[in-house]
């Protein structure tokens, strides 16, 4: 890819390739179906990954209900008239219309990263794991952002009933059943409760190991947890999971996790092999590497048309931008701010389609709308056949909140080839029992051989 522009050409430049990015390019590949097609209009789109993971579904992917390969979605498969680059952004000049993206053969070849010049800018870059100081944190902390973490705690979890299972010391087998997640948001509850009811399942197959034995703990430092489904959802939610035994500590903070010990602001103490943190997400680094105007919280600002406000060709939405909503009340005092669009899938997917429409419309000549979408409400899961729904002003709980859980996320997964590939799971999934096999090895592929040609292991004779 060459570092300058055609003068003929109108270069749409794609920051992310997740909830924003993907939807936006893969908008624009429809509006502008004619021009890409002549060569008038470019669509380059940079990821780190060659793919958008569906996040909704990790939780079913780390409990083995669905393959970790159908919760993420191939960009260039679905976006063949569209330059996918794989790299990150590391510097904006928007004045110079200018991007850096350090490439992975920039890494390889040591010739630097690539200059890309751009007519219009759409940064969707999402946002990143929120950690605090917290000692230990940084050493024994499990995410749950990406796919790659969330199979890696399955075989974790997997792995820790194997070490319970083998060992005649106490404190070893105390601290390998004790799972501490922080964090009560959709990432957190969702998690816990779909590993939760994995494990609970996979102890059966364990000769000395009883469900009771193990510690699944929730710790919230507010007062409740899932705010996105209402108060009344929120503690049916902490009676159901408490009624599994599930110790869940509202209004209590981690203090320390050094030397594997879940030390909580309460004063409780929990030795622990399994710390997993989902406590919040910030704005993505790239943001403040940019010349663009951002909020207190590092976001940026925009307008209700999802441009950067006060800066031409430049747009953004999703967790990185700041966007008045409008179907709000507005505030009392005409020098208050509007207040704005959380940063949820939901926005993300209805403002990546007016985002594409708006930037068409700008390079077309035409004119732009503003965004504007009543919250229609929550959907979360407590583990199989559990959930939790606040949708319209109906409360849902039970069986039915579950399957509208997976119905919506079902009808929101991209391409038709993703939703009947999930839907044969679950199909399957309903007739077979679980699997319960952890591969640890994956995270390692190379261990074996390197032992075997390391310390003469396996070596045959001469």
């Amino acid at each position: 890819m060459k570092a300058v522009s055609s003068n003929n050409v109108a270069r749409i430049l794609v920051v992310g390739g997740g909830y924003v990015g993907m939807y936006t390019a893969l908008h624009l590949q429809r509006k502008l179906k004619q021009q890409l097609r002549e060569g008038s209009v470019e669509v380059i789109v940079v990821d780190p990954d060659p793919y958008m993971t569906y996040q909704p579904f990790l939780p079913e992917a780390a409990a083995g209900s669905i393959s970790p390969r159908h919760v993420v979605v191939p960009l260039r498969r679905v976006l063949p008239q569209c330059t996918v680059v794989v790299g990150e952004v590391t510097d904006i000049n928007h004045d110079e219309r200018r991007a850096t993206i350090a490439t992975l053969a920039a890494e390889e070849t040591g010739n630097g990263a690539i200059e890309v010049v751009y007519d219009e800018l759409v940064l969707a870059p999402g946002s990143v794991s929120r950690t605090l100081p917290v000692p230990g944190l940084a050493e024994f902390g499990i995410g749950f952002k990406t796919v790659e973490e969330a199979i890696g705690l399955r075989n974790h979890v997997l792995g820790q009933l194997d070490i319970a299972s083998s060992t005649r010391d106490p404190a070893v087998r105390d601290a390998a059943l004790t799972f501490v997640f922080v964090g009560g948001g959709y990432a957190g509850v969702e998690a816990l409760a779909e590993l939760e009811d994995m494990a609970r399942y996979a102890v059966r197959y364990y000769h000395n190991i009883k469900p009771e034995d193990m510690k699944w703990i929730l710790v919230e430092a507010t007062g409740r947890i899932l705010p996105e489904v209402g108060p009344v959802m929120g503690r049916y939610a902490v009676r159901e999971l408490r009624g599994r035994n599930i110790d869940v500590r509202l209004e209590t903070r981690l203090d320390s996790c050094e030397k594997r010990i879940a030390q909580l602001s309460d004063g409780s103490r929990f030795p622990t092999r399994t710390l997993v943190w989902t406590a919040g997400v910030k704005p993505h680094p790239i943001l403040a590497a940019t010349d663009l105007p951002l909020t207190d919280h590092g976001r940026l600002k925009c307008t209700a048309t999802l441009r950067v406000d006060g800066v031409e060709h430049a747009w953004s939405a999703g967790d990185a931008a700041a966007v008045p909503d409008l179907t709000a009340e507005p505030p009392a005092k005409p020098d208050e701010p509007r207040p704005l669009c959380a940063p949820n899938a939901q926005h993300a997917l209805r403002q990546a389609k007016v985002l594409a429409e708006n930037v068409a419309a700008t390079v077309c000549g035409g004119m732009v709308q503003d965004y504007r979408h009543k919250y229609a409400g929550s959907v979360a899961s407590l583990g199989l056949h559990k959930g939790v729904a606040h949708v319209y002003g109906r409360k849902l709980r039970g069986y039915p909140a579950w399957l509208m859980h997976r119905a919506y996320h079902l009808a929101r997964v991209p391409t038709f080839n993703r939703k009947a590939r999930i839907l044969a799971e679950w199909t399957l999934a309903g007739l077979f029992k679980r699997e319960i096999v952890s591969l640890g090895s994956l995270e390692n592929p190379r261990a074996e051989f390197e032992l075997a040609a390391g310390t003469g292991r396996h070596n045959e004779a001469s």
